[in-house]
């Protein structure tokens, strides 16, 4: 019975990095270990932590994580080869926790579980939502270092056009929350060829398009045929998707005045339990897409928020130490990078009819299992493959996981 941690893994990992350039064999056997104790350390992971539990000492962790390293052609390579193709691209700025006062970056951001600005750092989350399989895929974590005078959203822009070329082989279609919902942010997506996927506040200025026939009077034809009122559809306009006691569809293509431009909007009347009901309005930038595949692509988004919450649990996504740039960026990379690996080893190679949910938790506990038990048989000179060992060994790596 093989127990040793890097042979699960490196096939995946190797067959990427032996498509980067650049990418020696010391430094790829450096990115494997360390993908290996992001996967196997429990509690913190920073430097002292690597060094205590890693092949290396820790000032070579500190080193090698200054250096540079493709983490979104790696992924995407990953999705690639791993992932059903149907793609869309979710975008999420996530709150990192950090004091000091000298990290560059720091400063007050949003926080979503705290629901406040809190003092510490941001990354800008890119990451591919697998449609078929409905869940998410690190891509690349950028922290959110601002340039003098610049707003938060020509930056968030600025970071997703630097990496147009990468992320047009995934997927035209970007999926971010109703904060992205302004015209400088589609504009800037419109210019390099995505479309946005969001959705707009329950107030919105919506307008209706005139489909009237010319009259053939003077003048030029009216453009808007009155303003949508949320609550009393025009069903003139609008054309119904589904409908059952949870929810009624509606779709159409509306004027939107604060995007200044026409979209395909989703409305979505839905009723509690109790008998209320609530509308909302999603949206799409491409006007030909079903209005289905809206609702569908925008539900997925939230994959995404399941990366920050493994990472910031199990991955140590906040336990970085670093000040430099350099070291933070690979840091918060390789914290999400190797739930990837995790996912695609222990999920995504499972039947999708036979698949249950996702356990990082699990993934770690097996990981660590196996950390201590190579250190116990190396230290005791036992021979794991001694066939009276098996079955106690593997109760042992399975020591401690949640059951099913």
């Amino acid at each position: 019975m093989v127990i040793k941690r890097k042979t699960q893994y490196e096939s995946i990992i190797i067959s990427i990095t032996n498509k980067m350039s650049g990418i020696n064999k010391w430094r790829r056997d450096f990115i494997l270990e360390t993908f290996m104790l992001f996967l196997s350390i429990k509690g913190r992971i920073n430097f002292l932590q690597l060094g205590r539990y890693g092949s290396f000492e820790e000032q070579r962790f500190r080193q090698q994580f200054e250096k540079t390293f493709d983490f979104l052609f790696f992924n995407s390579e990953l999705v690639k080869m791993y992932g059903s193709g149907h793609f869309a691209i979710a975008f999420d700025p996530s709150y990192i926790s950090k004091s000091g006062k000298k990290t560059p970056g720091l400063g007050w951001y949003w926080s979503g579980c705290a629901g406040k600005s809190k003092w510490g750092l941001e990354i800008g989350g890119l990451a591919a939502i697998d449609i078929d399989n409905h869940s998410a895929f690190h891509l690349e974590a950028v922290q959110t270092v601002k340039k003098e005078g610049q707003t938060l959203i020509s930056w968030y822009v600025e970071l997703i056009a630097q990496r147009e070329k990468v992320l047009s082989t995934l997927s035209k279609y970007m999926v971010a929350d109703a904060w992205f919902s302004k015209k400088p942010f589609v504009d800037g997506l419109m210019i390099i060829g995505m479309h946005l996927i969001s959705r707009l506040r329950d107030d919105a200025n919506l307008k209706y398009l005139n489909t009237d026939q010319p009259t053939g009077k003077k003048g030029r034809p009216k453009k808007y045929d009155g303003k949508m009122d949320t609550n009393n559809l025009d069903k003139k306009h609008f054309e119904l998707v589904s409908q059952d006691q949870d929810a009624i569809i509606h779709t159409a293509i509306l004027y939107s005045v604060s995007l200044k431009m026409n979209i395909r909007l989703v409305h979505v009347r839905y009723t509690s339990a109790k008998g209320k009901e609530t509308n909302k309005l999603y949206f799409s930038t491409d006007t030909t897409m079903a209005a289905t595949d809206v609702l569908e692509y925008f539900r997925a988004r939230f994959q995404i928020e399941f990366l920050y919450r493994d990472g910031k649990q199990h991955t140590g996504l906040e336990d970085g130490q670093a000040r430099s740039e350099n070291k933070l960026h690979f840091h918060f990379n390789t914290s999400l990078t190797s739930i990837n690996i995790a996912k695609v080893k222990h999920w995504l190679s499972i039947p999708k009819e036979e698949r249950k949910a996702f356990s990082m938790a699990d993934v770690k506990t097996v990981n660590h299992n196996i950390l201590m038990l190579e250190r116990f048989l190396d230290v005791f000179a036992i021979k794991p493959h001694f066939i009276n060992n098996n079955k106690d060994i593997e109760k042992l790596i399975y020591y401690g996981t949640i059951a099913a």
